[in-house]
């Protein structure tokens, strides 16, 4: 079976994260999206809302070969542990590719059996992120558009709580 991981903070997961997701489901036998925190990062949403988010989301788009877990430490660790061939990685722009590709070279020289895939996203979703999400979400904005139903309410649930 030829699993990938998918990993990322995912704070929020957003149109443009799963379309990255049903791109790599096509590929591989089975997907994890693997939450995780970034020490350079405060996340809105807990690891564990994060991954029951995702989780709520998945049900909704019947992605069989999907799953969701969390993790922490070294991705390549989580990675080998899982019995996993790649990493999936979206890119939107070259600025992505610099930060991605040294990471993948980073991977592979720490882990030369595993492989990253960049995916591009539909062109529709470049120029989209979990932040600027959640910066239209703290002015009350309609981002119906840019991440499922569930995740719409649950940044307005925590958004009313700030």
């Amino acid at each position: 079976m030829k699993t990938a991981i998918y990993p990322g903070t995912f704070d929020p997961i957003t149109n443009g994260h799963l379309d990255i997701v049903r791109r790599a489901s096509t590929l591989f036998d089975k997907v994890t999206i693997a939450v995780t925190d970034n020490p350079y990062k405060t996340p809105l949403f807990s690891r564990a809302e994060r991954t029951q988010m995702i989780g709520h989301v998945l049900n909704d788009l019947r992605c069989e070969n999907v799953e969701v877990d969390s993790f922490e430490g070294l991705l390549v660790d989580y990675v080998m542990n899982k019995g996993a061939l790649a990493i999936v990685r979206g890119l939107r722009a070259t600025s992505d590719f610099e930060f991605e590709f040294q990471m993948a070279l980073v991977n592979r020289k720490l882990a030369p059996d595993v492989i990253t895939v960049f995916l591009m996203p539909n062109e529709r979703y470049t120029y989209l992120n979990s932040t600027i999400v959640k910066e239209l979400a703290s002015y009350h904005a309609n981002i119906a558009c840019f991440v499922p139903p569930f995740v719409e309410q649950k940044l307005k649930e925590k958004m009313e709580r700030l």
